[in-house]
């Protein structure tokens, strides 16, 4: 078995990766760190994808310049292999103040046909009342001012608050949009990776197959050999 160039331990059977198979940029990125690897020694496929996935971060540095917050919670996951998700609603809603609790449920019944039709009802109640029941002495007569003083004040008190329920679920949104823009990242990087490990695979299926045809290829020489002997 094959001894890795950087852990000095034996390698298993299909991990080991001798250094001229190693792309350039990952090669030099681990030479850094070990001078001593050569083209002819070996490293382990766990400590290959280990570097690279570093070198995948140092060419996103290199091209995005300073990292932005959510790029760096990208290559974070890559870097210790973990899965990036969020539950993002159910942390907003357990964060919510008393005041935007209430502009919630203020803007989500004031945008309901309950609020619609019982508001409708109160206008109706209101007019009957005040021009046939109360036909001698109205408390608010034709053109009902004080009915109109109500929905003015109604209307001001509503609109900042429905206003305010906006701005929140725009933040949500915002934050789904990052949530989802890490995945999608993490995802083009790891189908990076992949694409890497698929060559490697290839690359050592074929070296098999042609050590494989070379001992075929002597095995039969050698045969000719004896049967031209006999």
């Amino acid at each position: 078995m094959k001894t890795s160039c950087i852990s000095k331990k034996e390698i298993e059977l299909g991990e080991a990766i001798k250094g001229e198979d190693i792309r350039e940029g990952i090669f030099n990125l681990i030479k850094i760190d070990f001078p001593e690897l050569d083209k002819e020694k070996y490293i382990s496929l766990d400590e290959l994808n280990k570097y690279r996935r570093l070198y995948l971060t140092s060419l996103i540095i290199q091209e995005k310049g300073e990292l932005a917050v959510i790029d760096q919670d990208v290559l974070n996951a890559i870097k210790n292999n973990s899965i990036l998700s969020e539950n993002i609603i159910d942390e907003n809603e357990t964060d919510l103040t008393f005041g935007e609790s209430i502009a919630d449920k203020v803007a989500s019944f004031g945008g309901s046909w309950t609020f619609i039709i019982t508001f409708f009802c109160f206008i109706i109640v209101w007019m009957i009342i005040n021009i046939w029941l109360l036909t001698t002495k109205p408390f608010d007569p034709f053109p009902f001012i004080l009915l109109n003083l109500i929905l003015s004040c109604l209307a001001a008190i509503q609109a900042p608050i429905i206003m305010m329920s906006q701005n929140r679920q725009e933040q949500k949104d915002r934050q789904r949009g990052e949530h989802d823009y890490k995945i999608n990242l993490k995802a083009e990087l790891e189908i990076k990776l992949l694409s890497e490990k698929m060559d490697h695979i290839l690359i050592y299926q074929n070296k098999k197959l042609l050590e494989i045809q070379e001992v075929q290829t002597d095995y039969l020489e050698d045969l000719m050999k004896e049967i031209k002997k006999k």
